[in-house]
Protein backbone atom coordinates (compact mmCIF):
# COMPACT_ATOMS: atom_id res chain seq x y z
CA UNK A 1 0.00 0.00 0.00
CA UNK A 2 1.58 3.33 -0.86
CA UNK A 3 0.35 6.97 0.11
CA UNK A 4 1.57 9.80 -1.52
CA UNK A 5 1.76 13.13 -0.04
CA UNK A 6 2.78 16.39 -1.98
CA UNK A 7 4.61 17.93 1.00
CA UNK A 8 8.69 17.00 1.46
CA UNK A 9 8.23 16.67 5.40
CA UNK A 10 7.11 13.72 5.89
CA UNK A 11 6.38 14.08 10.11
CA UNK A 12 2.75 12.73 9.95
CA UNK A 13 3.80 10.07 7.78
CA UNK A 14 6.49 8.82 10.16
CA UNK A 15 4.06 8.87 13.20
CA UNK A 16 1.84 6.33 11.39
CA UNK A 17 4.36 3.68 10.75
CA UNK A 18 5.38 4.44 14.19
CA UNK A 19 2.17 3.43 15.85
CA UNK A 20 1.51 0.60 13.32
CA UNK A 21 4.65 -0.85 14.66
CA UNK A 22 3.46 -0.30 18.27
CA UNK A 23 0.32 -2.39 18.02
CA UNK A 24 2.33 -5.09 15.99
CA UNK A 25 4.83 -5.29 18.84
CA UNK A 26 1.59 -5.37 21.18
CA UNK A 27 0.70 -8.61 19.48
CA UNK A 28 3.54 -10.10 19.34
CA UNK A 29 4.17 -13.05 22.12
CA UNK A 30 4.38 -16.39 20.39
CA UNK A 31 8.19 -18.43 20.24
CA UNK A 32 9.00 -19.55 16.98
CA UNK A 33 10.49 -22.52 16.28
CA UNK A 34 13.20 -24.12 13.98
CA UNK A 35 12.25 -25.41 10.65
CA UNK A 36 11.82 -28.85 9.95
CA UNK A 37 14.62 -31.00 9.16
CA UNK A 38 14.84 -34.51 7.22
CA UNK A 39 17.67 -37.14 8.20
CA UNK A 40 18.35 -39.66 5.40
CA UNK A 41 21.38 -42.01 4.47
CA UNK A 42 22.06 -41.99 8.20
CA UNK A 43 24.95 -38.92 7.32
CA UNK A 44 22.61 -36.67 5.54
CA UNK A 45 19.76 -34.27 6.60
CA UNK A 46 18.05 -31.60 4.78
CA UNK A 47 16.19 -28.67 6.69
CA UNK A 48 13.90 -26.12 5.40
CA UNK A 49 13.40 -22.40 6.49
CA UNK A 50 11.25 -20.09 5.91
CA UNK A 51 12.27 -15.80 7.05
CA UNK A 52 10.62 -12.64 5.99
CA UNK A 53 11.48 -8.60 6.81
CA UNK A 54 7.86 -6.73 6.77
CA UNK A 55 8.97 -3.39 6.89
CA UNK A 56 6.39 -0.23 7.28
CA UNK A 57 8.79 3.01 5.92
CA UNK A 58 7.78 6.81 5.68
CA UNK A 59 10.39 8.05 3.24
CA UNK A 60 10.87 11.92 2.02
CA UNK A 61 11.03 11.27 -1.40
CA UNK A 62 9.18 8.92 -3.72
CA UNK A 63 11.60 8.86 -6.69
CA UNK A 64 14.26 9.98 -8.89
CA UNK A 65 11.63 12.01 -10.39
CA UNK A 66 8.85 12.83 -7.66
CA UNK A 67 9.90 14.77 -4.57
CA UNK A 68 6.31 13.88 -3.13
CA UNK A 69 6.92 12.30 0.06
CA UNK A 70 5.86 8.45 0.48
CA UNK A 71 4.62 5.96 2.89
CA UNK A 72 4.10 2.33 2.30
CA UNK A 73 4.72 -1.22 3.19
CA UNK A 74 6.52 -3.72 1.69
CA UNK A 75 8.32 -7.32 2.28
CA UNK A 76 12.09 -6.00 2.40
CA UNK A 77 13.06 -9.96 2.21
CA UNK A 78 11.27 -13.19 1.11
CA UNK A 79 12.75 -15.99 1.36
CA UNK A 80 12.45 -19.77 1.11
CA UNK A 81 15.77 -21.95 2.12
CA UNK A 82 16.95 -25.71 1.63
CA UNK A 83 20.05 -26.91 3.12
CA UNK A 84 22.27 -29.20 4.76
CA UNK A 85 24.53 -31.94 4.68
CA UNK A 86 24.77 -35.34 2.25
CA UNK A 87 27.69 -36.49 4.77
CA UNK A 88 30.20 -34.80 7.22
CA UNK A 89 32.24 -33.37 4.12
CA UNK A 90 29.89 -32.30 1.51
CA UNK A 91 26.89 -29.56 2.02
CA UNK A 92 24.72 -27.69 0.04
CA UNK A 93 22.47 -24.41 0.28
CA UNK A 94 19.95 -23.15 -1.85
CA UNK A 95 17.86 -19.94 -1.47
CA UNK A 96 14.91 -18.62 -3.12
CA UNK A 97 14.37 -14.72 -2.93
CA UNK A 98 11.61 -12.29 -3.92
CA UNK A 99 12.76 -9.23 -2.09
CA UNK A 100 11.59 -5.62 -1.60
CA UNK A 101 7.93 -6.83 -3.00
CA UNK A 102 5.51 -4.67 -2.68
CA UNK A 103 8.63 -1.21 -2.96
CA UNK A 104 8.14 1.81 -4.42
CA UNK A 105 4.76 0.04 -6.43
CA UNK A 106 6.68 -2.89 -7.35
CA UNK A 107 4.74 -6.10 -6.80
CA UNK A 108 4.41 -9.35 -7.86
CA UNK A 109 7.95 -9.57 -7.48
CA UNK A 110 10.24 -12.74 -9.69
CA UNK A 111 10.87 -15.22 -7.89
CA UNK A 112 15.25 -16.18 -8.34
CA UNK A 113 17.87 -18.25 -6.88
CA UNK A 114 20.23 -15.44 -4.52
CA UNK A 115 22.56 -18.51 -3.40
CA UNK A 116 23.04 -21.72 -4.44
CA UNK A 117 26.60 -23.62 -3.54
CA UNK A 118 28.13 -26.78 -2.63
CA UNK A 119 30.46 -26.89 0.61
CA UNK A 120 33.57 -28.92 0.58
CA UNK A 121 34.26 -29.39 4.35
CA UNK A 122 37.19 -31.46 4.80
CA UNK A 123 39.43 -30.37 7.25
CA UNK A 124 38.87 -27.00 9.32
CA UNK A 125 41.88 -24.76 7.67
CA UNK A 126 41.08 -25.54 4.00
CA UNK A 127 37.11 -25.92 2.55
CA UNK A 128 35.48 -25.19 -0.38
CA UNK A 129 32.22 -23.16 -1.84
CA UNK A 130 31.41 -23.44 -4.89
CA UNK A 131 28.31 -21.94 -6.90
CA UNK A 132 26.50 -18.74 -6.48
CA UNK A 133 27.51 -17.04 -2.43
CA UNK A 134 28.11 -14.15 -0.82
CA UNK A 135 31.31 -11.78 -2.12
CA UNK A 136 34.21 -12.34 0.83
CA UNK A 137 34.97 -8.56 0.52
CA UNK A 138 33.66 -6.51 3.02
CA UNK A 139 32.62 -7.51 6.66
CA UNK A 140 29.21 -5.39 6.29
CA UNK A 141 28.21 -7.41 3.62
CA UNK A 142 29.47 -10.59 4.89
CA UNK A 143 26.99 -10.01 7.85
CA UNK A 144 23.77 -12.39 7.85
CA UNK A 145 21.03 -10.18 6.73
CA UNK A 146 18.80 -11.44 9.01
CA UNK A 147 21.25 -10.80 12.17
CA UNK A 148 22.21 -7.47 11.68
CA UNK A 149 23.11 -4.79 14.01
CA UNK A 150 21.06 -1.56 13.13
CA UNK A 151 18.24 -2.06 10.63
CA UNK A 152 20.06 -3.03 7.36
CA UNK A 153 23.56 -2.71 5.67
CA UNK A 154 24.71 0.35 4.26
CA UNK A 155 22.99 0.92 0.89
CA UNK A 156 25.89 1.31 -1.58
CA UNK A 157 29.47 0.95 0.65
CA UNK A 158 29.08 -2.45 1.15
CA UNK A 159 28.66 -3.86 -1.84
CA UNK A 160 31.33 -4.32 -4.79
CA UNK A 161 30.52 -2.88 -7.84
CA UNK A 162 30.75 -6.48 -10.00
CA UNK A 163 27.95 -8.88 -8.79
CA UNK A 164 26.45 -6.46 -5.63
CA UNK A 165 26.33 -9.11 -2.62
CA UNK A 166 27.04 -12.28 -4.61
CA UNK A 167 28.97 -13.49 -7.31
CA UNK A 168 29.34 -17.04 -9.14
CA UNK A 169 32.18 -19.07 -8.63
CA UNK A 170 34.86 -20.56 -5.97
CA UNK A 171 36.61 -19.81 -2.72
CA UNK A 172 38.51 -21.55 -0.73
CA UNK A 173 38.86 -20.58 3.13
CA UNK A 174 39.74 -22.04 6.63
CA UNK A 175 40.41 -21.30 9.90
CA UNK A 176 44.20 -21.53 11.96
CA UNK A 177 45.37 -20.79 15.15
CA UNK A 178 42.20 -22.53 16.87
CA UNK A 179 40.11 -20.08 15.14
CA UNK A 180 41.48 -16.86 15.45
CA UNK A 181 43.34 -16.71 12.22
CA UNK A 182 40.89 -16.66 8.82
CA UNK A 183 41.65 -16.58 5.41
CA UNK A 184 39.39 -16.37 2.55
CA UNK A 185 40.16 -16.39 -1.29
CA UNK A 186 37.69 -16.23 -4.01
CA UNK A 187 37.51 -16.41 -7.59
CA UNK A 188 34.32 -15.40 -9.47
CA UNK A 189 32.57 -14.06 -12.35
CA UNK A 190 32.67 -10.24 -11.47
CA UNK A 191 31.97 -8.12 -14.32
CA UNK A 192 31.10 -9.64 -17.19
CA UNK A 193 29.73 -8.77 -20.37
CA UNK A 194 29.84 -6.51 -24.21
CA UNK A 195 31.00 -3.76 -22.85
CA UNK A 196 34.41 -4.56 -21.05
CA UNK A 197 37.53 -5.02 -22.81
CA UNK A 198 38.43 -8.82 -21.31
CA UNK A 199 36.62 -11.38 -19.88
CA UNK A 200 39.11 -11.52 -17.27
CA UNK A 201 37.96 -13.08 -13.74
CA UNK A 202 37.44 -11.42 -10.37
CA UNK A 203 40.03 -12.12 -7.36
CA UNK A 204 39.43 -11.45 -3.65
CA UNK A 205 41.49 -11.93 -1.14
CA UNK A 206 40.59 -11.39 2.57
CA UNK A 207 41.96 -11.85 6.66
CA UNK A 208 40.58 -11.45 10.09
CA UNK A 209 42.14 -12.49 13.40
CA UNK A 210 39.65 -12.12 16.40
CA UNK A 211 41.72 -11.51 19.85
CA UNK A 212 38.84 -12.84 22.16
CA UNK A 213 36.33 -15.36 20.84
CA UNK A 214 36.85 -16.77 17.36
CA UNK A 215 34.40 -16.18 14.62
CA UNK A 216 34.89 -19.18 12.48
CA UNK A 217 31.94 -19.16 9.76
CA UNK A 218 32.52 -18.10 6.34
CA UNK A 219 29.32 -15.01 7.42
CA UNK A 220 29.52 -13.36 10.33
CA UNK A 221 26.96 -11.60 12.64
CA UNK A 222 26.37 -8.55 13.54
CA UNK A 223 25.42 -8.94 16.95
CA UNK A 224 25.52 -12.03 19.10
CA UNK A 225 23.44 -10.22 21.57
CA UNK A 226 25.98 -10.60 23.95
CA UNK A 227 26.36 -14.71 24.31
CA UNK A 228 30.55 -14.22 22.92
CA UNK A 229 33.55 -11.53 23.78
CA UNK A 230 34.39 -10.55 20.35
CA UNK A 231 37.23 -8.63 18.95
CA UNK A 232 37.51 -8.88 15.19
CA UNK A 233 40.42 -6.89 12.81
CA UNK A 234 39.86 -7.78 9.20
CA UNK A 235 41.16 -6.47 6.02
CA UNK A 236 40.55 -7.30 2.27
CA UNK A 237 41.77 -6.53 -1.11
CA UNK A 238 39.79 -6.87 -4.33
CA UNK A 239 40.42 -7.36 -8.11
CA UNK A 240 39.55 -7.43 -11.65
CA UNK A 241 41.75 -6.59 -14.73
CA UNK A 242 40.39 -4.77 -17.60
CA UNK A 243 36.86 -3.73 -16.45
CA UNK A 244 36.11 -1.07 -18.00
CA UNK A 245 37.08 1.62 -21.19
CA UNK A 246 38.24 4.85 -20.25
CA UNK A 247 37.20 5.99 -23.63
CA UNK A 248 33.71 4.63 -24.21
CA UNK A 249 32.85 5.46 -28.03
CA UNK A 250 36.42 4.23 -29.24
CA UNK A 251 36.81 1.48 -26.87
CA UNK A 252 40.42 2.19 -25.83
CA UNK A 253 41.82 3.10 -22.16
CA UNK A 254 40.76 -0.42 -20.73
CA UNK A 255 40.93 0.37 -17.03
CA UNK A 256 41.16 -2.05 -13.97
CA UNK A 257 39.39 -2.39 -10.88
CA UNK A 258 40.79 -2.33 -7.47
CA UNK A 259 38.81 -1.96 -3.54
CA UNK A 260 40.32 -2.70 -0.59
CA UNK A 261 38.87 -2.55 3.03
CA UNK A 262 39.62 -2.57 6.56
CA UNK A 263 37.41 -3.06 9.68
CA UNK A 264 37.03 -4.05 12.80
CA UNK A 265 33.65 -5.49 15.29
CA UNK A 266 33.91 -5.63 18.67
CA UNK A 267 31.13 -7.06 20.91
CA UNK A 268 30.87 -7.61 25.16
CA UNK A 269 29.13 -8.77 27.40
CA UNK A 270 28.87 -7.01 31.32
CA UNK A 271 26.74 -6.45 34.30
CA UNK A 272 25.57 -3.45 32.86
CA UNK A 273 24.59 -5.21 29.47
CA UNK A 274 26.05 -5.38 26.57
CA UNK A 275 28.30 -3.10 24.19
CA UNK A 276 28.80 -3.33 20.53
CA UNK A 277 30.67 -1.23 18.38
CA UNK A 278 31.95 -1.98 14.42
CA UNK A 279 33.13 -0.02 11.73
CA UNK A 280 35.15 0.09 8.39
CA UNK A 281 36.72 2.06 5.78
CA UNK A 282 36.23 1.02 2.21
CA UNK A 283 37.92 2.14 -1.40
CA UNK A 284 36.47 1.13 -4.90
CA UNK A 285 38.84 2.55 -7.78
CA UNK A 286 38.59 1.68 -11.61
CA UNK A 287 40.69 4.24 -13.12
CA UNK A 288 38.14 6.72 -13.10
CA UNK A 289 36.44 5.48 -15.83
CA UNK A 290 32.90 6.82 -14.47
CA UNK A 291 34.25 10.62 -15.04
CA UNK A 292 35.24 9.74 -18.86
CA UNK A 293 33.65 11.89 -22.02
CA UNK A 294 32.93 9.28 -23.01
CA UNK A 295 31.24 6.70 -20.03
CA UNK A 296 30.06 3.51 -19.99
CA UNK A 297 26.24 3.58 -20.09
CA UNK A 298 26.03 0.39 -18.09
CA UNK A 299 29.03 1.38 -15.46
CA UNK A 300 27.83 1.54 -11.62
CA UNK A 301 27.97 5.24 -10.25
CA UNK A 302 29.59 3.52 -7.36
CA UNK A 303 32.83 2.58 -9.13
CA UNK A 304 35.17 5.30 -7.76
CA UNK A 305 33.58 5.30 -4.33
CA UNK A 306 34.98 6.02 -0.73
CA UNK A 307 33.80 6.10 2.70
CA UNK A 308 33.02 4.27 6.04
CA UNK A 309 30.70 3.53 8.62
CA UNK A 310 31.00 3.11 12.78
CA UNK A 311 27.56 1.75 14.37
CA UNK A 312 26.78 1.03 17.78
CA UNK A 313 24.75 -0.56 19.95
CA UNK A 314 23.40 -1.09 23.76
CA UNK A 315 21.50 -4.13 25.20
CA UNK A 316 20.08 -3.40 28.52
CA UNK A 317 21.41 -6.87 30.30
CA UNK A 318 17.37 -7.50 31.72
CA UNK A 319 14.25 -8.25 29.69
CA UNK A 320 11.83 -5.81 29.07
CA UNK A 321 8.62 -7.59 29.07
CA UNK A 322 8.59 -10.41 26.63
CA UNK A 323 11.93 -9.64 25.09
CA UNK A 324 15.60 -7.80 25.02
CA UNK A 325 15.57 -4.04 24.30
CA UNK A 326 19.08 -3.27 22.41
CA UNK A 327 19.24 0.92 21.66
CA UNK A 328 21.55 1.67 18.18
CA UNK A 329 23.21 4.91 16.05
CA UNK A 330 24.68 4.61 13.04
CA UNK A 331 26.84 7.04 10.80
CA UNK A 332 27.92 6.81 7.23
CA UNK A 333 29.96 8.69 5.17
CA UNK A 334 30.14 7.89 1.16
CA UNK A 335 32.30 9.71 -1.08
CA UNK A 336 31.47 9.00 -4.84
CA UNK A 337 33.99 10.98 -6.86
CA UNK A 338 32.06 12.23 -9.31
CA UNK A 339 32.55 15.11 -11.32
CA UNK A 340 28.99 16.55 -10.79
CA UNK A 341 29.69 16.26 -6.94
CA UNK A 342 25.86 15.52 -6.33
CA UNK A 343 26.27 12.12 -5.01
CA UNK A 344 28.00 12.39 -1.62
CA UNK A 345 26.35 11.79 1.34
CA UNK A 346 26.19 11.32 5.32
CA UNK A 347 23.77 8.75 6.59
CA UNK A 348 23.11 9.06 10.42
CA UNK A 349 20.50 7.04 11.64
CA UNK A 350 19.41 6.07 15.48
CA UNK A 351 17.06 2.92 16.50
CA UNK A 352 16.14 0.00 18.51
CA UNK A 353 15.50 -3.59 18.30
CA UNK A 354 13.12 -5.63 20.57
CA UNK A 355 14.18 -9.53 20.61
CA UNK A 356 10.88 -11.15 21.07
CA UNK A 357 12.98 -14.57 20.24
CA UNK A 358 16.14 -13.53 19.98
CA UNK A 359 16.60 -13.07 15.59
CA UNK A 360 13.80 -15.57 15.24
CA UNK A 361 11.15 -12.88 16.13
CA UNK A 362 12.37 -9.18 16.37
CA UNK A 363 10.58 -5.45 15.67
CA UNK A 364 12.94 -3.06 15.25
CA UNK A 365 12.36 0.58 14.48
CA UNK A 366 15.31 3.32 12.70
CA UNK A 367 15.25 6.82 12.30
CA UNK A 368 17.36 8.18 9.53
CA UNK A 369 18.66 11.41 8.40
CA UNK A 370 20.31 11.19 4.70
CA UNK A 371 22.54 14.59 3.88
CA UNK A 372 24.28 15.50 0.66
CA UNK A 373 27.02 17.32 0.41
CA UNK A 374 25.69 19.39 -2.74
CA UNK A 375 21.61 19.26 -3.69
CA UNK A 376 20.30 17.65 -6.77
CA UNK A 377 17.91 19.68 -8.51
CA UNK A 378 17.36 17.51 -10.96
CA UNK A 379 16.95 14.23 -8.92
CA UNK A 380 15.14 14.65 -5.31
CA UNK A 381 16.81 10.88 -4.66
CA UNK A 382 19.97 13.23 -4.58
CA UNK A 383 18.62 15.61 -1.94
CA UNK A 384 18.39 15.62 1.71
CA UNK A 385 15.46 13.59 2.98
CA UNK A 386 14.46 11.90 6.25
CA UNK A 387 13.15 8.05 6.64
CA UNK A 388 11.47 6.42 9.40
CA UNK A 389 11.15 2.62 9.14
CA UNK A 390 9.43 -0.31 11.20
CA UNK A 391 9.94 -3.74 10.26
CA UNK A 392 8.85 -7.26 11.85
CA UNK A 393 11.40 -9.80 10.93
CA UNK A 394 10.57 -13.58 11.39
CA UNK A 395 12.37 -16.60 11.29
CA UNK A 396 11.11 -20.46 10.78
Amino acid sequence: MNTKINARKNGHAGQNIVRAGAFLLAGLSASVQAGPTIPFNNEGFLTIGYSAQFWGQSRGYTSSTDSGSISQFFLRRDRLTFSGQANDAVGFYAQIEAGNDGKDGSVDKSTYFRDSYVTLDYTDPVRFIVGRFKNTFTRENLEGCLDPLTLDRAEWLAYSPWGGSRDTGVAVWGNMAEGKFQYRFMMANGRQGDNIPNKNLRYTGRVHWSFMDPETDYGYLGTYLGTKTVLTVGLAQDYQGRVAYGDFQSKTLPKDYTASTVDFFYEQPFSTGTYTLSGAVMSYKTGNAINAVSVDPLLPQNTELEGGYLKGAYMLPDKVGIGRLQVFARYEKSMYHLDTGFSDRQWSSAGANFYIDGQKLKVTGEFAKVSFDKQNPNDPSQRDYNQTTVGLQFEF
